[in-house]
């Protein structure tokens, strides 16, 4: 379980990665140190090198190869870690400081002095020496060259070495423990938007939904997922909101009919009644029934649109054909009501055909229900592109007010709640036609003045030429 915590990964990696850093970066001082001793110890073996070669430069005679020994203490007196040995071309030793130790091989190495000897370390007597053999030209006819043969004593180098590799391996770990420490608080810190993502989740409840995320501080990498995550929040209140509503005028609606029933029934018991009168009340009830099927029915359709169960068929629909049958079918109503109906254009969409003729059915029927005596109600019919449509309904009546064109669409909305029980309605008519327009791809929108209303239905082409 702590492994799968973000916090310690993120620190584990942060340290992981420090500690490579930082043991790179002590070899690196490390082997810099070592080079430097090794640059020291070759210009100080050289500058001696170049001091015997100028003794030896002044070697004539015999007399003078005798005095070489004198001459040579003389002139390397003082240098206490400098180890030097000459010798003769026959192996003679001409010449040797005290505590002189060079391995047998050392000599065989010799090289010509302006070729650049190369320098060696080793150890004896548990001394650590470094050094190099070179051979210096002499202008004597029995001494042609020497060996020399040269060392330092690099026991004070290996000492300062060990004491800095120690001190840079504690500095590394009390690095790396430092480095862990603070990035697991550097990542504590980063990771506060995530834990304050998590406190306003647990906040959520059906009473608490309008609780956000504030997106000026959060960082980059996680704005978009706050920005989501804020935009889940306002759908979820947006529908709890809708549902809260829905269940009330929902409760509103069935309690009318539900008490219309059962105060007739009551009446109807309260007394011994003829059949005919039993018959009047079922009649009654029968209508009620009739009312809260139809009521529920549509609730059922809405509740399927919201969950996009209600998807449109595809199949080409003659829009104008659809308005003609509908205005057969009202021809009655629209007679009962003093109401003149037109039409004009042609187009055809892609769809389900039901499902647009219960939307115009809608439209009409909320048209004649509201239109003046006399009026006109009139549908236009408009293609656009090859498989688009516009479809405007147009009737004359009370002009509706501004505030209320926006709510039209709402389930169980009503302009004058007084008129609730004018029409057989439930309130849910325009909200069935806003569903299925929607099912379609499609847009419906409402204007009004002048005592005119009209509602208009946009239909988007199917460029694809087939079922949508």
């Amino acid at each position: 379980m702590v492994f799968r915590s973000i916090t310690v990964r993120l620190t584990l990696y942060f340290a992981v990665a420090s500690t490579i850093v930082l043991m790179a970066i002590a070899y690196l001082v490390g082997r810099s140190v070592d080079m430097h001793f090794v640059e020291l110890d070759r210009a100080e073996l050289q500058g001696k090198l170049e001091l015997i070669r100028h003794a030896l430069s002044k070697v004539r005679v015999q007399s003078d190869v005798d005095a070489l020994p004198d001459r040579m203490a003389d002139a390397l007196a003082g240098h206490d870690a400098l180890a030097v040995v000459l010798f003769a071309p026959s192996g003679i030793q001409l010449f040797s400081t005290r505590e002189a130790q060079f391995p047998q091989s050392f000599l065989q190495s010799a090289v010509p002095g302006d070729r650049g000897p190369e320098l060696q370390s080793w150890r004896a007597s548990s001394h650590s020496y470094r050094g190099f053999a070179a051979r210096v030209p002499v202008d004597s006819p029995n001494l042609p060259f020497v060996t020399v043969a040269l060392s330092l004593n690099t026991d004070e180098h290996h000492k300062f070495t060990l004491v800095l590799y120690r001190s840079l391996w504690l500095a590394v770990v009390a690095g790396i423990l430092g480095i862990s420490v603070l990035g697991w608080l550097a990542v504590r810190r980063g990771l506060a938007p995530v834990r304050e993502l998590a406190d306003v989740v647990h906040r959520v409840s059906a009473r608490r939904l309008g609780d956000r995320l504030p997106l000026a501080t959060q960082p980059v990498e996680l704005l978009e997922l706050a920005t989501a995550f804020n935009d889940m929040l306002s759908r979820l209140e947006g529908a709890f909101r809708r549902l809260t509503e829905f269940s009330s005028d929902l409760a509103h609606e069935l309690r009318t009919p539900v008490a219309n029933m059962m105060t007739q029934t009551q009446v109807a018991l309260s007394r011994a009644r003829t059949a005919d009168e039993y018959r009047e009340v079922l009649y009654s009830n029968a209508e009620e029934f009739d009312r809260m099927a139809r009521m529920i029915s549509d609730m059922l359709y809405l509740a399927q649109s919201d969950n996009g169960f209600a998807m449109a068929r595809g199949e080409l629909v003659d829009l104008d054909k659809e308005v003609r049958d509908l205005f057969e079918f009202y021809d009655a109503l629209a007679e009962d009501r003093g109401v003149r109906m037109t039409t004009s254009g042609k187009a055809s969409v892609y769809g389900d055909h039901l499902m647009l003729r219960r939307a115009l059915s809608n439209l009409l029927s909320n048209a004649l229900n509201h239109s003046s005596h006399g009026a006109t109600v009139d549908v236009r019919v408009e293609p656009i592109g090859g498989t688009g449509a516009r479809l405007t309904v147009e009737n004359q009546g009370e002009t509706i007010p501004a505030e209320h064109l926006g709510r039209l669409f709402d389930r169980f909305y009503r302009i004058d709640p007084s008129r609730q029980r004018v029409t057989d309605g439930a309130g849910l008519g325009l909200a069935i036609t806003k569903a299925i327009v929607t099912a379609h791809h499609g847009t419906i929108t409402a204007t009004s003045s002048g005592g005119r209303t009209t509602f208009e239905i946009l239909l988007a082409p199917n460029n694809s030429g087939g079922p949508p």
